[in-house]
C-alpha cells in the first residue's frame, strides 16, 4: 500500500491512518482536497475479485461525521448528492461505505434514513425525503415476500405474493418516476439457502427457484422501461462478497443485508453517481510489457512475448480481449509503454498472440519519456482532459506517478498475477454509461479520422483554407425520438463546451422535447472525411411565445471544436426567434474550472452582457435588430429546420 508522509510528526502512514490523523487534528474538512485520493489508495488495496477493502467502510465513518457546509465553505467547488435510503430491514450499516464510495469519487454525500420497514410508505409518499433526493435507495430483501406468507406457505402461496409485490413495486416505480426529483433504485431480492430449504422435494424447489428468477426478471426490466429507475442485481455481488448476511443479526436485529454485501452495493450506487454526474471516463490507456503480454519486448524480443501458446500468456490474452471488448462499445484505446516505437508497431501488426492489434488504438505511444508526460500529449492529440482518463500498468512506480501528478486520471494498478487484470480493470466500472448510443459505437472511427484532419489542417496554409477544403456540413433540427439518449448523455459528458453544466438524464431531455414552449436543438455535422453523429445540442425555453426566447443551454463535443459549427447553429436561431416575432433572445453563462474557452460566444454573436450574480452566472439578451443579427460562416453548409418539430 503507497504511505504518506506525516509532516507533524516525521514519520511515515497508511492511507487510513492519514484520515484518522485529520479527523483527530479537526483538519478534514480543510483537507478534503485530499480525500478522494487517499480512498483510491484504500479501494486499490482489496482484493478485486472480491468486496471492496473493509478499511473503506472505516474511512467512511470518519467521513460521515463531517459537516457538509464547513466542507463546502473550505471548499466551494466540491459537488454534492443528496441519497434517501429506505428498505424493509435495518440499513444503518449502509452509511460508511456509501459515505466513502461518494467522496472516492469526489462527491459529498447527504445521507438520510428512513424508518425502519417504511420502504412503500416512503415511495408513495410524495412528501418523503426520497421524492426530493438525488438519489433514492429502496434496498427490498425476501422477508418482504415471506412474511406475508401464511403457515404453512406452499409454492403457489409465495407465487400470489410475487405477483403482487411486482404489481406494487412497478405501480410505485411509476409514481415515482412522474413525481421524483432524481433516480430510483431498486435492487433484485436474494433467495436465501434456509428460505430455499423449507421445501422438502427437488421438484418445488425447482419451482420456486424459477418463478423468484421471475421475479427478480421482472424488476430489472422496470429499469429498461423507465429512464430514472435503475436496478443492482445483487447476484453477481453475492458470489463474490459470501453470505448474504449473518443469521444472528438477521434474526435479532434485522439486518438483512450483512456488511461485504452493503459494500458492494454501496460500490454500484456510486458508479451509478458518478455516471449521473457525467463522470464516466472515455479512454482507457494500457501499458504493454506484462500488461497486454506475457514479458518484455526490450530484453525478449517479440518471440520472446506470449499473449497465448503458454500458461500465463493465456492470461494475457483473455485481459487483451477485455480490452477489446471494452473498445467495441466506443471506449477510445491508447498505448503509452516504455518501449521503441517501431518493435511496438511491428507486435501488434503481426504477432500470432495479440487479440489487439494497432488499428484498435487510437494511439501508440511508444518512447522513453515520463508516462505522465505522454498521457498530457495524448490528451492533446485527442482535444480531450486528462481528467477522461483510465491508466491501467503493473508498474508500482507508474501508478504512483500518474496517481501524484495527474490526479483527474483514474488509475489501474496492475499486478504480477495476470488472471487479476481483469477484475482490477473492471472493479469501479470507469466506462459505465445508462444507455450506449450509436455514436457510442462509432466513437474509435470517428477519433482516426481525426488524423486525417489534422493531416488537412498542417498541408492547408491558412485555417480559413484549412475549413474551406474541409466541408463542414451541419443539420440543426429539434431532437428525434432515437436521439433522446444521445442528447441526454452529451450534457452529461461534456464539459468544454458547456455554457450552464447542466445534467440532464433522459427523462428530463424528453420532458423539454415535449412542454409546449420548449425546445430541444440537436447539432448533427459532417465533412469530406466522414459523419461526426449527434455532435451537441441547444435547449431553448419560451419559444412558443412571441415573447422573450431563453437559451438555457448549448453544448458541443470536443471533437468539432473551432469548425463555425457553434456560429452557425447560434445564427439560425437568432434569426428563427426574430422570424417568429420575439423580441429578444436571453442567454447564460456559468463558469467552472473546464469551459473558459467559451466565455465570448455569446458576445462574438452579438449578445450583451446584463448581469452577473454571485456565483459568476453572467447574463446575456440579445435585441435581434438587424444589425446586431450575424451572419453565419461562409464555409459551413447548414441545414436548419427549428420551425418544425421532429418525430
Amino acid at each position: 500500500m503507497a504511505t504518506v508522509v506525516n509532516t507533524a510528526v516525521g514519520e511515515r502512514t497508511g492511507p487510513l491512518d492519514r484520515l484518522r490523523a485529520l479527523h483527530a487534528e479537526g483538519r478534514l474538512a480543510d483537507a478534503y482536497d485530499e480525500v478522494p485520493g487517499l480512498l483510491s489508495e484504500l479501494a486499490a488495496a482489496g482484493d478485486p475479485a472480491g468486496p471492496p477493502a473493509p478499511d473503506l467502510a472505516r474511512a467512511g465513518q470518519l467521513l460521515s461525521r463531517l459537516d457538509r457546509e464547513e466542507v463546502l465553505r473550505e471548499h466551494p467547488g466540491t459537488e454534492t448528492i443528496t441519497v434517501a435510503v429506505t428498505g424493509g430491514s435495518t440499513l444503518s450499516g449502509l452509511t460508511a461505505p456509501l459515505t466513502a464510495e461518494l467522496a472516492r469519487h469526489g462527491l459529498l454525500g447527504r445521507l438520510t434514513e428512513g424508518d425502519y420497514g417504511a420502504w412503500r410508505r416512503d415511495l408513495h409518499d410524495i412528501s418523503s425525503d426520497v421524492y426530493a433526493a438525488d438519489l433514492a435507495l429502496c434496498l427490498l430483501d425476501a422477508e418482504i415476500v415471506f412474511a406475508e406468507l401464511p403457515h404453512p406457505w406452499s409454492v403457489e402461496d409465495v407465487q400470489r405474493v410475487l405477483s403482487g409485490k411486482l404489481s406494487l413495486i412497478g405501480s410505485l416505480a411509476e409514481r415515482y418516476v412522474t413525481r421524483g426529483a432524481g433516480t430510483l433504485v431498486l435492487n433484485t431480492v436474494p433467495l436465501l439457502r434456509t428460505q430455499l430449504r423449507r421445501l422438502v422435494d427437488a421438484r418445488s424447489r425447482a419451482r420456486l427457484g424459477v418463478i423468484w428468477r421471475e421475479f427478480n426478471a421482472g424488476l430489472l426490466r422496470l429499469a429498461a422501461v423507465h429512464d430514472r429507475v435503475h436496478v443492482v442485481d445483487l447476484d453477481p455481488l453475492i458470489a463474490s462478497s459470501g453470505p448474504v448476511n449473518e443469521p444472528r443479526l438477521a434474526a435479532y436485529a434485522k439486518v438483512q443485508f450483512g456488511e461485504e454485501l452493503l459494500a458492494g452495493y454501496a460500490r454500484e450506487v456510486g458508479h451509478l453517481a458518478r455516471v449521473l454526474r457525467g463522470r464516466t471516463k472515455k479512454v482507457l490507456v494500457v501499458d504493454l510489457d506484462n500488461t497486454l503480454w506475457d514479458g518484455i519486448l526490450g530484453d525478449d524480443g517479440p518471440d520472446g512475448i506470449a499473449a497465448a501458446t503458454t500458461y500465463r500468456g493465456e492470461a494475457f490474452g483473455r485481459f487483451q480481449k477485455a480490452v477489446g471488448q471494452i473498445g467495441a462499445q466506443g471506449v477510445l484505446l491508447a498505448v503509452c509503454s516504455k518501449n521503441d516505437i517501431e518493435p511496438v508497431r511491428g507486435v501488434l501488426r503481426d504477432h500470432p498472440d495479440m487479440a489487439l492489434r494497432e488499428s484498435d488504438f487510437v494511439q501508440v505511444t511508444a518512447n522513453w519519456e515520463p508516462k505522465d508526460r505522454n498521457l498530457l500529449e495524448i490528451a492533446q492529440r485527442l482535444n480531450l482532459g486528462v481528467d477522461s482518463f483510465v491508466f491501467a500498468d503493473d508498474s508500482p512506480f507508474e501508478c504512483g506517478l500518474v496517481a501524484r501528478s495527474l490526479p483527474g486520471v483514474a488509475v489501474v494498478r496492475l499486478d504480477e498475477e495476470p488472471a487479476l487484470h481483469i477484475e482490477r480493470l473492471l472493479a469501479d466500472g470507469w466506462f459505465d454509461v445508462r444507455e450506449l448510443t450509436a455514436e457510442d459505437r462509432a466513437r474509435a472511427t470517428q477519433y482516426r479520422t481525426e488524423v486525417a484532419r489534422q493531416d488537412l489542417l498542417e498541408s492547408a496554409d491558412s485555417m480559413e483554407e484549412y475549413l474551406a477544403e474541409l466541408g463542414v456540413e451541419v443539420s440543426f433540427s429539434p431532437v428525434r425520438d432515437h436521439e433522446i439518449a444521445r442528447v441526454s448523455q452529451v450534457t452529461l459528458r461534456t464539459n468544454q463546451f458547456n455554457l450552464t453544466t447542466e445534467r440532464l438524464q433522459q427523462a428530463d431531455v424528453r420532458a423539454r422535447h415535449e412542454s409546449a414552449d420548449g425546445l430541444v436543438l440537436a447539432i448533427r455535422s459532417a465533412d469530406r472525411f466522414g459523419d461526426n453523429g449527434l455532435v451537441g445540442a441547444v435547449l431553448v425555453s419560451g419559444a412558443e411565445a412571441a415573447g422573450e426566447w431563453h437559451i438555457d443551454n448549448m453544448l458541443l463535443s470536443c471533437r468539432v471544436f473551432a469548425r463555425g459549427i457553434e456560429q452557425a447553429c447560434l445564427t439560425a436561431l437568432l434569426h428563427e426567434a426574430r422570424a417568429r416575432g420575439a423580441s429578444a433572445v436571453h442567454a447564460r453563462y456559468r463558469p467552472t474550472a473546464k469551459n473558459h474557452r467559451v466565455r465570448d460566444l455569446y458576445p462574438s454573436m452579438g449578445f450583451a452582457e446584463t448581469g452577473e450574480d454571485a456565483d459568476g452566472t453572467v447574463s446575456f439578451r440579445h435585441d435581434l435588430s438587424e444589425e446586431t443579427l450575424p451572419t453565419p460562416p461562409a464555409h459551413v453548409r447548414l441545414s436548419a429546420d427549428i420551425a418544425r418539430r421532429s418525430s
